[in-house]
């Protein structure tokens, strides 16, 4: 599925970064390594490239990565690509910032993930996520998975309940304009976490 819809001639999601790491991507210690979950076509590891990380973009497309690679090269920066299924994949040690944009999985796949992240932090580093909650089915907007795969959708208490060893600096629930290419769009219902470790 994936690699077939980035074949897409245009970037599903835009080559812009999402509003929410935009805003909070500083709480990530300056020039550190990043590690960028479910990364896709590549543009929030290419905007974190731009403000002097080290990044690496990890995804199970590999469509999705030569795109993300071909935008690093158009925006002049350098990524690290990595091939890799978050059902299988050991997330290691020693980054600075991991980031999760709309990375939707099964519910054992994100618990296993979330399990590893603070295992996976410096001191000092930090987890941004943003994705759609389980209200998205009934908002305006376009995006997230498909109602046959509702349990892939993210609550605040899922976070909760699945990550430890974290302060959580920002977890809430809103709504908000999604304006990301042709198939995130409109009023959508969002859950958005900043997560530091100490």
């Amino acid at each position: 599925m994936w690699n077939e819809r980035f074949s897409e001639p245009e970037f599903t999601y835009g080559k812009e970064p999402n509003d929410f790491l935009r805003a909070e991507y500083q709480r990530i210690p300056a020039r550190g390594r990043v590690l960028c979950l479910a990364e896709g076509q590549g543009r929030n590891a290419v905007f974190l490239a731009q403000q002097g990380y080290q990044v690496t973009a990890l995804d199970q497309s590999s469509v999705g990565l030569k795109r993300a690679a071909e935008l690093a090269t158009e925006r002049g920066v350098t990524i690290e690509t990595l091939q890799a299924d978050l059902s299988e994949h050991d997330l290691g040690s020693g980054w600075d910032g991991i980031i999760c944009i709309f990375g939707h999985t099964p519910p054992a796949v994100r618990a296993r993930v979330h399990a590893q992240i603070a295992d996976a932090l410096m001191p000092g580093g930090a987890y941004i996520l943003e994705c759609y909650t389980p209200k998205q089915h009934s908002m305006p907007g376009r995006g997230g998975p498909p109602p046959e795969l509702k349990d892939f959708l993210v609550s605040l208490s899922d976070l909760e309940r699945e990550i430890s060893g974290l302060d959580f600096t920002i977890g809430r629930e809103v709504e908000r304009e999604v304006n990301e290419g042709s198939h995130h769009q409109g009023l959508s219902s969002t859950v958005q976490l900043v997560a530091t470790k100490v």
